[in-house]
């Protein structure tokens, strides 16, 4: 019976069904461009672990691609028993399973060479899984016969400030497991033995679709496990922040449609989202909405950002996973109904971050409320760019302090069956506005694509010509963004049009 990797009895920790799936039927799997993303990440933080654990270049990287799993072994083998240099990628096959370690540091203590063995992640954090994936990794090394000292897990540590010059010390922090995990090993050597039994079988287990789906990570066998199931015609998850255990315990007694939700399980919201999705009406308090935006005067500005996050920094000054905004797009509405637009895109490569707040500043005037969708964002950026630049701070305060947010209003006035229970401005916008659609845009159509489109253009090998497609792209969403506002505004003001 071959060995399981560890990959494959993390699969199984997840669901027995996608271990067997993995196995037997590997090409029904299909990741998503998130999961594909995540594994990009996980790479680019690996190479810089290796500048971070070795500068002076002098370790050993055991390659499968070109050395083969039993050639690696046998090097990694080799190394570990006559090597005092840093080890990347060293394999252990032992007791049903085998495992790749990221990082293997010598540790002489009286002419004898021990091990360190550092497992790297692009997380800002320390996850649930973590400990299983360790455990597993730890278990696989000693099991083969290495000197194991000790065992660590390091991470991204968000709080770190790239100082620039390609400099990345201080980027992951580090966390010794090493009790946690070798208190685990009997554990462990349980889920080998289940495992292989999993793969064994010739048929694929039975499980239920489920939170496993999801959790910790997208399966990408979801869209195999869920052809089959029929799609209830107005489905439970609809319903608004509607809590995990109330929804579980109605699957338990089979109710998986709004029609058989009971009235009492449900807040006001949840039962305006149940009484209008199965009554196939609209909800709308308009009196409330003009209400709601009556105090606003003019001009009236509606603003919308697009930011970047970066695991690994690139820009000086700036911490990993943190927003940086590199466009926004701002409709204005004069009192006499003319409508102008400003916008600000840099596709440079260069921290755009200060030239962003200026145009912002400029373009946002000092009167007038500056109306969002979902506030939380701008404003938690805006005061960001304000620590940043502290000779800003008093004008992008004074920006802040003039932002309404409509999300609320929309939540709380407005609801259409179409939304299927959620207010994104995607969802509202083709229920006031039919005219109007993001489906029509091309390519970029939705901030995650926005953050790839932008990743793309910065590239040093990305062509003019294409740098200038997604440039034109990045601006006919974020532009769509701020018109959508503009149009949600006027349907719940009950105002006119504008020209």
């Amino acid at each position: 019976m071959k060995p399981l990797s560890k990959s494959k009895l993390m699969a199984y920790r997840q669901c027995p069904k996608r271990l067997w799936l993995e196995v037997h039927k590997p090409e029904l799997r299909a990741d998503s461009s998130d999961t594909q993303m995540r594994f990009e990440v996980g790479y680019q933080v690996g190479d810089i672990a290796k500048r971070l654990y070795d500068p002076e270049g002098k370790g050993a990287l055991i390659d499968i691609e070109t050395e083969g799993f039993e050639g690696a072994f046998a090097r990694s083998a080799k190394l570990l028993t006559e090597s005092q240099q840093p080890i990347f990628e060293a394999g252990f096959k032992a007791k049903g399973a085998l495992a790749f370690a990221d990082v293997m540091l010598p540790e002489v203590e009286n002419g004898q060479t021990a091990w360190k063995m550092v497992e790297v992640k692009s997380s800002a954090s320390i996850k649930d899984y973590h400990w299983d994936d360790i455990a597993v990794q730890s278990f696989v090394a000693l099991a083969a016969g290495v000197k194991l000292k000790s065992v660590s897990l390091a991470h991204i540590d968000t709080s770190w400030v790239y100082p620039g010059n390609e400099d990345y010390r201080g980027l992951l922090l580090e966390n010794d497991l090493t009790q946690e995990t070798v208190a685990r090993f009997d554990e462990v050597q349980g889920w080998v033995g289940e495992g292989q039994k999993i793969v064994a079988q010739q048929s694929e287990p039975v499980v239920k679709v489920g939170d496993q789906c999801h959790s910790p990570f997208d399966c990408g066998f979801c869209d195999y496990c869920n052809k089959d199931i029929p799609t209830p015609e107005f489905p439970v998850f609809w319903l608004p922040r509607f809590s995990s255990a109330k929804r579980d315990k109605l699957a338990e007694q089979g109710v998986d449609d709004l029609r058989g939700v009971p009235d009492e399980l449900l807040n006001k919201m949840q039962a305006t989202v149940k009484k209008h999705t199965l009554a196939n009406t609209v909800y709308f308090d308009a009196v409330g909405a003009a209400a709601d935006l009556a105090d606003y005067g003019f001009p009236a500005y509606f603003l919308d950002f697009e930011s970047i996050q970066f695991p690994v920094p690139i820009w000086k000054g700036t911490r990993p996973y943190q927003h940086l905004v590199f466009q926004f797009s701002l409709h204005v509405l004069a009192e006499s109904g003319e409508l102008t637009h400003e916008e600000f895109l840099d596709l440079s490569g260069n921290d755009p971050s200060e030239a962003f707040a200026k145009a912002l500043i400029s373009a946002c005037g000092k009167t007038g409320p500056v109306f969002v969708y979902s506030a939380a964002f701008e404003a938690t950026r805006i005061r960001e760019l304000a620590e940043r630049f502290p000779d800003l701070a008093r004008p992008l305060q004074g920006i802040l302090d003039r932002i309404v947010d409509l999300l609320p209003i929309a939540r709380n006035r407005y609801y259409h069956p179409s939304q299927h229970g959620t207010w994104s401005i995607k969802a509202v916008l083709p229920a006031i506005a039919p005219d109007l659609s993001y489906e029509n845009l091309e390519g970029v159509q939705e901030g995650g694509a926005a953050m790839e489109a932008f990743c793309e253009a910065i590239q040093p090998g990305t062509t003019m010509e294409r740098k200038s497609e997604i440039e034109k792209q990045l601006l006919a969403y974020c532009s769509l963004d701020t018109f959508a506002m503009v149009r949600v505004w006027q349907f719940f003001s009950g105002r006119g049009m504008w020209h």
